[in-house]
């Protein structure tokens, strides 16, 4: 499902708007950023293991440090995930060369997952997606007990791409 943002994108050409792209990108990408705004008001950024399940983000964190204190804190969050397809190199003039890509920004809001259940079924999924091949154990009380689940409501989400 994509929002549209409130500012226009400032290449409209490169808008990604093909939904089903958007949720591959947001399937398969290995690794996203997570942006908050600390205490002080700084944006803080940190790459996460995520899942993207049922029109949202699901994010693997340690119960304790800045972005659980910033999220408890009710700061907006910025989720980011980029798909690099080739660099192409500079000939003449220098600064020539070009990047492909495709990107997915999304803004929102984060919440600490409470039901032991519904934490459970996310570890799960995530499980799945990062060993697809299996071979591993069950998710044990005390792993679970120490561990959070962030849940980002997408408020907003953009697509980029540059193919060429």
């Amino acid at each position: 499902m994509l929002f549209a943002g409130r500012n226009a994108m400032r290449r409209p050409e490169r808008e990604l708007k093909d939904q089903e792209t958007i949720a591959a990108i947001l399937r398969q990408a290995p690794v996203g950023r997570m942006a908050t705004v600390n205490r002080r008001g700084f944006p803080v950024i940190k790459p996460v293991t995520f899942l993207y399940w049922d029109g949202k983000i699901f994010i693997h964190s340690s119960r304790k440090g800045e972005k659980i204190l910033d999220i408890r804190r009710g700061s907006p969050v910025c989720f980011e995930v980029d798909e690099p397809v080739a660099y192409v190199a500079a000939g003449e003039p220098a600064c020539g060369g070009n990047y492909y890509y495709r990107s997915i920004i999304v803004k929102g809001r984060a919440a600490l997952v409470t039901s032991h259940d519904k934490k459970l079924k996310i570890l799960e999924r995530m499980m799945k997606k990062y060993q697809p091949e299996g071979g591993y154990g069950g998710i044990p009380e005390k792993l679970l007990a120490k561990t959070a689940v962030i849940e980002i409501s997408i408020q907003e989400m953009t697509g980029k791409e540059n193919l060429g």
